[in-house]
């Protein structure tokens, strides 16, 4: 019952404004200029001005992100149900359309919930506090602590690299960590998904359409850049806010049987990840193995150390608002984006702060013509730059809830802005733009498109 109370509370304690945007998002439906195929109001299709409406209300009322979030994801169904409808009509339609969405939620949600446990295992390891006896003393520590993440991430995933990461920092600043420094964290979490097709979400959806990962792999031009670009001065301004821990507390020694349940866990994510989509991608849509993988090495490893329960509530509230936006993404008009350029790969990293990088990238696989691995850089680590814009940013802030606020991750962890720039300018002058043709189209069609684009050669 107390956990059902927790889990409510953002609606019951939501402020006046919070419902004054809620009835915003409602009145908005009427207000629509007919188009030809939908209503939009400046060309502007409501969909995406209803998810601005929402992103906005995240942002002002970041204390409240779940009532927010839910309210957006209603307002969202219910204007598809009255004015565009889905390919199937009526409520039907949106049944069809989650169904064929499930998988893809359940997911992301087993995921978050088991590595928020898995993260405190690793925690309570004792491992993050004997990192100080082999860590620099000054700024250098905090930066070898995101070099790590980044490595970490490149061949787990990248919620996973960025709790540890989390988990490491509150041990080695003794709980007083920046927020510049946090969006350092899953900066350097998406950076090291984000050139291996087994360290993100969207990599994978590549590798199982048919993307070779020699194209993804050429991300990490940009991502190098974009770690160190933005892994020292967020490593000096942590070391200024609360200096990293010079050794370790007395007496502390490592709990290996925790640490055991931590490789476990990831063997368990890891080893599934590689073996569905390698071996049996024809049925990796079909249910979500690797969530239901993490979940079995938690209970069958529960008689080794029992897990921490008490976060469950409040990781169960931020993990839900992350799937309502989602969910509301999974529903917009995606078909309306630009056609692929390097400077419409480019944007797609500013929007994927906002807008969740997984129907975009399923978007860019139909149309084609993208450079796998500019684009694999630019929406992995794109969504580095507002708290929300991925996973590994939702995750984390379940963690520290202080991360929720657009305001404090700009002001303070500006430099993940700087480096995602500074990296994708990198990457084109080293690696330049080498888009490649639809990789599942007709032989023939493939041939027309040659002779009018001969550069989508592969």
């Amino acid at each position: 019952m107390q956990a059902v109370q927790v889990f409510f509370r953002p609606f019951i304690s939501a402020p006046s404004a919070a419902r004054i945007l809620s009835l915003a998002l409602c009145l908005l439906l009427p207000l629509t200029a007919s188009a030809a195929d939908g209503p939009a109001v400046a060309g502007i299709p409501i969909e995406f001005i209803l998810f601005g409406c929402t992103l906005l209300g995240v942002a002002l009322f970041h204390h409240h992100t779940l009532a927010v979030g839910l309210t957006g994801l209603v307002a969202v169904s219910t204007y598809k149900l009255i004015f565009t409808g889905f390919p199937d009509p009526g409520v039907s339609g949106l049944l069809t359309h989650f169904a064929h969405e499930w998988v893809i939620l359940a997911n992301l949600f087993c995921l978050l919930m088991g590595f928020a446990l898995l993260a405190r295992h690793f925690e309570e390891s004792h491992v993050p506090i004997i990192l100080p006896n082999y860590l620099p003393d000054d700024w250098k520590g905090g930066f070898m602590a995101l070099v790590m993440v980044f490595v970490l991430s490149s061949f787990l995933d990248n919620i996973a690299a960025a709790l540890i990461g989390g988990a490491m920092a509150h041990q080695l600043f003794q709980g007083r960590v920046h927020i510049g420094y946090l969006a350092a964290i899953v900066a350097a979490s998406n950076a090291g998904g984000s050139g291996s097709v087994v360290g993100d979400t969207t990599t994978t959806m590549m590798w199982i359409d048919g993307v070779s990962p020699l194209d993804v792999i050429t991300a990490y031009s940009g991502a190098f850049v974009a770690l160190f670009v933005v892994g020292i001065p967020a490593a000096i301004v942590q070391q200024r806010y609360s200096p990293i821990l010079k050794d370790a507390l007395p007496g502390a020694h490592v709990d290996w049987p925790r640490l055991s349940i931590v490789a476990i866990i990831l063997f368990a994510a890891m080893g599934t990840n590689i073996y569905v989509n390698a071996l049996h991608a024809d049925i990796s849509n079909s249910f979500p193995f690797i969530g239901v993988a993490v979940w079995v090495a938690i209970v069958a490893t529960v008689w080794l150390r029992r897990p921490d329960w008490k976060i469950m509530p409040e990781t169960a509230m931020g993990s839900v608002f992350l799937l309502s936006l989602v969910s509301i993404a999974s529903m917009m008009p995606v078909e309306k984006l630009p056609l692929a350029s390097w400077e419409t790969a480019m944007g797609l990293g500013f929007v994927s702060a906002v807008f969740d990088n997984i129907p975009l990238t399923a978007l860019a696989l139909k149309q084609g013509g993208y450079d796998w691995g500019v684009l694999a850089y630019c929406v992995g680590f794109g969504g580095s730059m507002i708290w929300f814009g991925s996973s590994a940013g939702v995750a984390l802030s379940n963690m520290y809830p202080e991360a929720r606020s657009v305001t404090r991750w700009l002001k303070e962890g500006w430099f993940v802005v700087v480096g995602y720039v500074l990296g994708f300018a990198v990457m084109m002058l080293t690696m330049g733009w080498h888009p490649h043709a639809p990789h599942k189209v007709a032989p023939a069609a493939k041939g027309m498109i040659e002779s009018v684009a001969p550069e989508y050669n592969p």
